[in-house]
């Protein structure tokens, strides 16, 4: 049931578009071309399965690790705070 000037559904349709938003912001994240043998970060080298597993791997294990610790603290995503978490 929708109130005032919003149409029915459009909760969902908000919801929809955060997470249509996320997805694409993941996926142009994702390495791609070709991918390299030695790790731009700290010049260890990328193992065979791990460049296979992962096209367009730029970094060793490690130094993956490093950085989506460092992007997970950075993040500013309150999801407490969130519209959406308030919603269910």
């Amino acid at each position: 049931m929708a109130t005032g000037w919003a149409g029915d559904g459009a909760v969902q349709d908000q919801i929809d578009a955060t997470v249509n938003d996320a997805i694409a912001r993941a996926r142009s994240r994702l390495p791609s071309g070709p991918g390299l043998d030695r790790c731009e970060e700290c010049d260890a080298a990328i193992p065979e399965a791990r460049r296979r597993a992962i096209p367009g791997v730029r970094l060793c294990v490690a130094c993956q690790e490093a950085r989506d610790r460092e992007e997970a603290s950075a993040s500013s995503y309150n999801r407490r705070g969130s519209k959406d978490s308030q919603l269910r």
